[in-house]
């Protein structure tokens, strides 16, 4: 596989062997997977089992130890963790989103929210005010927020109006994968099943292919086709989302399944 090779038989992401170490402390280690066309696959577990870690590491965030991530973009088959920095920075604002647990990350919260939603396409090159504000409006609408809102900064938000406010920005310019790290953290459980739902929506809308990351089962199961269930920086089970919330082989996932099943 080499550079500006172009295949559609190829998936749009294949991960080989990804780890990640701080200093003598694992992150990561040694993940395999791929993602096809239209698909959504969930990497679920506790806190600090590394799935964050290994989206960071996908999305150039975090520099791989070792490893391949190859992504099938506009430019070719290409290898992201040894690709050149002008490339790599012409994806990410273009083909690849990235929808970080804290909004304050992945917005600006001092500039409007149609001015995070415009800033994407200004990065690719729209210059027109007219077209960028009415791509804004329609983005905040798809999402479900008051286009009155649209002169609002983030900071004047709630938490899952950032975050859907999020969602759009990364949404604008149509990439070709979404990652999403714990998009619904830190919310209360009944806004968590409306950020839920929005996100069901729209992956059916616009046949998203998106890599998940979530400590909850259940969030993981209602949107990914596959699930990868993670422990201490490894992949311990795979399988159909059903498959392995019906039917878990290893005890880790069992306990994990069964401490959202179980009342109280």
């Amino acid at each position: 596989m080499t550079d500006g090779m172009k295949d559609k038989s190829l998936p749009l992401l294949r991960v080989q062997n990804l780890s990640k170490f701080y200093g003598r402390t694992m992150g990561c280690h040694e993940i395999s997977f791929e993602l096809g066309k239209g698909e959504v696959i969930g990497f679920v577990g506790e806190s600090g089992s590394g799935k964050s870690t290994l989206l960071n590491c996908i999305a150039g965030r975090l520099a791989t130890t070792n490893g391949s991530v190859f992504f099938n973009s506009s430019d070719g088959f290409i290898d992201l963790c040894r690709a050149e920095e002008m490339l790599r920075r012409k994806i990410a604002r273009s083909e690849i989103g990235f929808v970080a647990r804290n909004p304050a990350e992945g917005l600006k919260m001092d500039i409007s929210a149609g001015g995070n939603i415009g800033e994407r396409l200004m990065a690719n090159g729209m210059r027109h005010y007219g077209q960028i504000r009415k791509i804004a409006r329609q983005w905040l609408e798809t999402v479900e927020i008051d286009i009155k809102r649209m002169d609002d900064p983030p900071s004047a938000f709630s938490g899952e109006m950032q975050q859907r406010l999020q969602i759009a920005a990364n949404l604008v310019t149509d990439p070709k994968i979404i990652l999403m790290d714990e998009p619904a953290s830190g919310l209360d459980v009944s806004v968590q099943a409306r950020l839920v739902d929005l996100l069901r929506k729209l992956t059916a809308r616009f046949s998203l292919s998106l890599v998940l990351a979530t400590h909850d089962p259940i969030m993981a199961r209602i949107l990914s086709h596959r699930l990868y269930v993670m422990k201490d920086g490894r992949i311990v089970e795979s399988g159909l989302s059903d498959q392995i919330m019906d039917d878990p082989r290893e005890p880790y996932t069992q306990l994990l399944v069964s401490s959202v099943l179980t009342p109280g």
